[in-house]
C-alpha cells in the first residue's frame, strides 16, 4: 500500500558555529558553541549554568540502542542532514516523506535559559538560519521559529517577523518571562497568532525538568508531564474560551495518554470546582477543548494508534512525525513499523493521522509534494522481517508490542 507520510515533528542540528554566526553581534562573545575534547567529544556549551549537551545524544537515528552514547562523538560523525538542506531530503526520501515540520534542537534546551535577552537575541539567529536552510525546498522542510516570550509586546513583533520570514509555526518556552500564558496580557498574542495564521507549539522539554526518583530512566518518563501541565494551564486558564479558534500543537510527547487526560480533566472540573476554584467557570467541558484545539504529535506510539482505533479520542487532532535526527526517531525504519501501526485504521484515518491533519493546520499545498512515497504493504507475522537489509536494523525489535499495553487495540479475530 503505497502512502503519503508527512512528520509533524523533525529536527535540524545547528551546526557549531550558527548561534556565533547568525546572533546580534553585541551577543556573540555570550553565544552558545561547541566545544571539543579529545576524549569525551563535541559538546555544546549553553552557558548561564545550563548543562552542555553532548553531540551524541542529540543526533542518534538509526543507531541501534547499544551503539547510543553521549561521550566521544563529533559533529562529523552525525547526519549531515541535520544541517545540510540538500542531504535533509534525501532523508526524507529513505524514510518514505513527502514533508516535514523542523523544530530546533539545541533551541529547545535554551527555552529554559534564564536570560530572556540573550534568549531573543539566540532565537532570532535561529530563525534566520532555519529561514535560509528551509529555502532550498520550502514546500518540503517546514520551519518552526522560535520566540523568546520576553514580553507580551515584542512577542507579537517576533511573530511578524517569522510570518516575514515565510516560517510555518512558532515553538514557544514552556515558561514565559512575564506571568502565565493564560494571563489576559497575552490575549494580544493569541490574536495575532490566529490574523498570521501561525500554529502555536509547545514542544517537550522546553519547560522546567520535573525531578525523578531514583533512576535517569525514571526520569525520562517526566519528560511529558511539562506539556500536560502547560495543555491544562490553556485549557484551565480559559485561553480557549477566549481565543475560540486558537490552535496549540502539543509536540513529541505521544497520545496514548490524551483520552486518560481529557478525562481526569472533566472529572476535576465536574465534581470539584466549586471547591478548588470557585466562580471560574468555562463555556464547556474541558475535554472539548483538548479535542478542539488541541492537536498531538507522537511516533511509534502504540497506545496512540490504539486510542484512534477505539475511537476514545478524535483523530482531527493526531499527528504522527519520525522525529529525525533524534535517538526516539523511527528513521529509517517508519515505513515498517506504520504498516504494523496501522493495521484495523480505515483509510480514512490513516491519511489524517500520517499527513493531512499536520498538511490542513500547515497549509501545506498538496500539489507541490510528491505524494504516496511510502510503502506500507503488510509485511507476514508482527515483526518487519520483510526488510532483510542492514538498514532496517533492530526495526522488528522497535516494533514488538510492549507487554499488554497494545494488546486490547488489536481487532478480536
Amino acid at each position: 500500500m503505497q502512502q503519503t507520510l508527512i512528520s509533524a515533528d523533525s529536527h535540524i542540528t545547528e551546526p557549531p558555529d550558527m548561534y556565533r554566526d547568525y546572533i546580534d553581534p553585541k551577543f556573540r562573545d555570550r553565544a552558545p558553541y561547541v566545544e571539543r575534547d579529545e576524549n569525551l567529544g563535541d559538546s555544546y556549551v549553553l552557558g548561564e549554568g545550563l548543562p552542555s549537551i553532548p553531540v551524541g545524544i542529540i543526533a542518534a537515528a538509526g543507531k541501534d540502542p547499544i551503539e547510543i552514547r553521549a561521550d566521544g562523538v563529533i559533529f562529523d560523525d552525525m547526519h549531515a542532514g541535520g544541517w545540510d538542506s540538500n542531504e535533509r531530503l534525501k532523508d526524507q526520501d529513505v524514510d518514505g516523506l513527502s514533508a516535514e515540520v523542523i523544530y530546533p534542537t539545541i533551541g529547545m534546551m535554551l527555552c529554559n535559559h534564564p536570560d530572556f535577552e540573550l534568549k531573543r537575541a539566540c532565537f532570532h539567529g535561529y530563525n534566520r538560519w532555519l529561514t535560509e536552510f528551509c529555502s532550498e525546498a520550502p514546500e518540503r522542510l517546514l520551519g518552526a521559529g522560535q520566540v523568546a516570550m520576553h514580553d507580551p509586546k515584542e512577542a507579537i513583533a517576533d511573530l511578524e517577523a517569522i510570518k516575514k520570514q515565510g516560517l510555518r509555526g512558532v515553538m514557544r518556552p514552556g515558561h514565559p518571562a512575564v506571568e502565565d500564558y493564560d494571563h489576559p496580557c497575552y490575549d494580544d498574542f493569541f490574536r495575532a497568532a490566529l490574523e498570521l495564521d501561525l500554529p502555536l507549539s509547545f514542544h517537550i522539554l522546553t519547560a522546567k525538568a520535573a525531578a525523578y526518583r531514583v533512576s535517569a530512566l525514571n526520569g525520562f518518563m517526566t519528560t511529558i508531564r511539562g506539556n500536560q501541565d502547560v495543555m491544562g494551564m490553556l485549557v484551565f486558564g480559559g485561553v480557549f474560551d477566549r481565543h475560540p479558534d486558537l490552535k496549540v500543537v502539543c509536540v513529541e510527547a505521544d497520545a496514548g495518554w490524551v483520552p486518560h487526560f481529557m478525562y481526569r480533566m472533566d472529572h476535576a472540573y465536574l465534581r470539584h470546582r466549586h471547591w478548588i476554584t470557585p466562580g471560574k467557570e468555562l463555556g464547556k467541558k474541558p475535554s472539548a477543548y483538548f479535542d478542539q484545539n488541541i492537536y498531538a504529535t507522537f511516533q511509534d506510539d502504540w497506545s496512540g494508534f490504539g486510542a484512534a482505533r477505539a475511537e476514545l479520542m478524535g483523530v482531527d487532532r493526531l499527528m504522527w512525525a519520525n522525529d529525525f535526527p533524534h535517538s526516539d526517531s523511527t528513521w529509517p525504519w517508519s515505513q515498517p513499523l506504520l504498516a504494523q501501526h496501522i493495521q484495523g485504521l480505515t483509510g480514512d484515518v490513516c491519511d489524517r493521522i500520517l499527513y493531512r491533519n499536520v498538511a490542513e493546520l500547515y497549509n501545506i499545498d498538496l500539489d507541490k509534494l510528491t505524494l504516496n512515497k511510502a510503502d506500507l504493504s503488510p509485511r507476514e507475522g508482527s515483526t518487519v522481517e520483510g526488510y532483510n537489509t542492514v538498514a532496517y536494523k533492530n526495526a522488528g525489535k522497535m516494533a514488538d508490542l510492549p507487554g499488554h499495553a497494545a494488546g486490547a487495540f488489536l481487532p478480536v479475530e
